[in-house]
């Protein structure tokens, strides 16, 4: 038997704007508030599912370096081009990390500078 991913950590300095802005782009829901401000977002199904949930980890100031490790995500219900448009409006930024223009994703940072990518293929929603 081997592991699934049930749940990526992401340590922000504000969980509840990180949460809507996730919430939003992902379609999830808030599950869990911790005493600490730390929040646990995903499917409305809730934890288990065949999609990771997101904890959101309150922490005073960001981790020293780039991270090592960031979301791909995919359209379910638009194409690439109308998807971005949407995650622009909801406060994603693009970024430039030494992209050559030829390449068929975006990278965009979420509102606390972390970087996502937006890929080209529309997936078929769960």
């Amino acid at each position: 038997m081997a592991c699934r991913i049930s749940e990526l950590v992401l340590g922000c300095r504000d969980p509840e704007a990180l949460a809507r802005f996730w919430c939003e782009v992902l379609d999830f829901v808030v599950l869990d508030r911790e005493h600490d401000g730390t929040l646990e977002i995903g499917p409305r199904e809730g934890f288990g599912g065949p999609q990771p949930t997101i904890i959101l980890s309150y922490r005073d100031e960001p981790e020293k370096g780039k991270s090592r490790l960031h979301i791909d995500v995919n359209a379910t219900d638009r194409d690439q081009d109308a998807e971005l448009e949407r995650l622009l409006k909801l406060g994603a930024r693009p970024a430039d990390i030494g992209q050559t223009g030829e390449e068929q994703w975006h990278v965009l940072t979420d509102p606390e500078g972390n970087e996502f990518c937006l890929l080209k293929a529309r997936l078929n929603p769960l």
